[in-house]
């Protein structure tokens, strides 16, 4: 054979195995297919690996606006408690009163002339219709005024869960907050509908959230606004659901009330107790007031019998203080 045969043999032969190695080597239908799953599942590790550290990264952007929410709120609070006391406006805003401070001086000044008429018409001494001067002019009206704000304040929270669950369930029906807190202003009971009322009128006027909630906190200073108040401002800046929220919210106010409902009825009968004590002297008084007419007058036409008198009066005060403390339990 010639060295051109040769070659040509060579070639052919080269051609031969590299058929039958490209044949054998090939991968099959099935390797294809394994290879394809292979690479979709490394691909969905990707997407899941990577979906996951975003998750945490946005888990962990969401707590730390969290605690810069509730750390800006603690010294909000701590602000407001250095606040001086609250003025005779804010309390006459807060007792629900529709007349200004010089209305109520003017009206302290006529109650101090009527208890000292009253006190002049009844044949006292002078420093007794003084004494009645005063307390109707400083003692009597601010004892009103503070009345009439701790029964609205009273009524407010007995209503104010039932208008946050109106709130969550106008949330998880599609409705925005805004339209939930006017349905609460037209339909709740008053006061809650004249807070509300209030709020949606500074939030239509241009304040945001967090100025109308100050705002009504200020006019109803209740541990229960200020919940209120933390739970939407921290909604509002670090999302969330805020129907669940509202609603662990209305659960916890429930249990508040209700934990208040067994305070005053295991403490009911320490009350008797005291309003039974502290009434006593004036009742015994006033039956030996009739029995024998003359036999106290030296309590009242006496110095020694005056300064008997206030000691007395001193010490049952003192009594009377110390057992309301005793009784008064904070929720």
């Amino acid at each position: 054979m010639d060295q051109q045969q040769v070659l040509i043999l060579v070639v052919l032969g080269l051609v031969f195995f590299g058929a039958l190695a490209f044949v054998f080597m090939a991968p099959t239908e099935k390797d294809k297919a394994k290879k394809r799953v292979d690479s979709l599942k490394g691909a969905r590790t990707g997407v899941r690996g990577a979906a996951a550290g975003q998750s945490e990264s946005q888990n962990k952007e969401r707590r730390k606006k969290l605690t810069e929410s509730l750390a800006a709120l603690d010294d909000k609070k701590k602000n407001l408690k250095k606040k001086k006391r609250v003025t005779m406006d804010q309390m006459l805003e807060q007792a629900g009163l529709p007349f200004e401070r010089k209305h109520f001086y003017i009206g302290s000044v006529v109650m101090a002339l009527v208890f000292g008429l009253v006190g002049f018409i009844s044949g006292q001494q002078a420093w007794v219709s003084g004494l009645l001067v005063v307390i109707g002019g400083l003692g009597f009206p601010r004892w009103v005024v503070n009345f009439l704000r701790a029964r609205r304040q009273k009524k407010f929270v007995d209503e104010f869960s039932n208008a946050i669950d109106v709130i969550v369930r106008g949330v998880k029906s599609g409705l925005p907050v805004n339209e939930c807190l006017k349905i609460i202003a037209r339909e709740a009971p008053r006061p809650v509908n004249d807070e509300f009322h209030m709020l949606n009128e500074g939030l239509r006027i241009g304040m945001t959230l967090e100025q109308a909630l100050d705002r009504m906190f200020e006019r109803m200073p209740l541990q229960e606004v200020n919940f209120f108040g933390i739970v939407l401002l921290i909604q509002q800046k670090t999302g969330g659901n805020l129907a669940e929220a509202l609603g662990n919210l209305s659960t916890v106010l429930r249990s508040r009330k209700l934990m208040e409902g067994k305070i005053k009825a295991l403490s009911a009968e320490a009350k008797a107790s005291a309003m039974i004590i502290g009434s006593l002297p004036f009742l015994v008084m006033g039956a030996v007031k009739v029995a024998s007419p003359e036999y106290l007058d030296p309590l009242f036409n006496t110095r020694i019998g005056n300064f008997v008198l206030i000691a007395a009066g001193t010490w049952m005060l003192t009594g009377v203080v110390v057992m309301k403390k005793m009784i008064q339990i904070k929720v």
